[in-house]
């Protein structure tokens, strides 16, 4: 399947599964929202720390113009390639198409290395 047109950039497959686990830890020991509109709040509010994105979602328009939102709001963000697997990490039964990690709790360390990651990857400030 090709790349969905708010796809920014190709983060790596170890990036996307580093990203799933801090969204896990994120989950047990901080605080995330599930959930188009749950992750848009919380980026209007200026709540969200880091967002991630699934690049599987039908339609795109679902999800389109997140990584826009989150560029103006200086938010960094990344993708991953299933919804289900997001959905997992989260803890819920069903897929998620974004997720946002409000407090990142014991995996803030491990979230500052993946945000600088992503830096290098764009090529420019989140």
């Amino acid at each position: 399947m090709p790349n969905p047109s708010y796809q920014t950039f190709n983060p790596p497959d170890e990036l996307m599964k580093a990203t799933l686990e801090i969204v896990r830890m994120a989950r047990e020991s901080g605080k995330i929202r599930k959930g188009v509109n749950e992750v848009i709040k919380s980026i209007e509010r200026g709540q969200a720390r880091f967002v991630v994105i699934a690049t599987d979602v039908d339609p795109p328009e679902i999800v389109a113009f997140i990584p826009h939102l989150c560029d103006e709001k200086k938010i960094p963000y990344t993708f991953v390639s299933s919804k289900k697997s997001l959905g997992e990490a989260a803890g819920i039964s069903v897929p998620a198409s974004s997720v946002s990690i409000i407090d990142p709790g014991a995996s803030k360390d491990f979230l500052e290395e993946i945000i600088k990651k992503i830096v290098e990857i764009r090529g420019r400030k989140p």
